[in-house]
């Protein structure tokens, strides 16, 4: 659920399942890559100790392949 609602609110993983949608990826494998960019974050977030920053989070969408 998390993954469905995120592309609304979350600026990075929009950027993200807008560019997946856009190479023309099924949309419940954008839902899944969605599902993991979350992951990813929360991850870095519990990792570092420090509070989610979004500059962080959008420096590398354009590097990222997707899946």
């Amino acid at each position: 659920m998390p993954a469905l609602v995120a592309p609304r609110h979350n600026p990075a993983v929009k950027l993200f399942g807008e560019r997946l949608r856009a190479r023309g990826l099924a949309p419940k494998a954008v839902v899944g890559a969605c599902m993991h960019k979350l992951a990813m974050l929360v991850f870095g977030v519990l990792k570092s100790g420090r509070p989610f920053d979004l500059k962080l989070a959008l420096q590398g969408v354009d590097d990222q392949d997707g899946i």
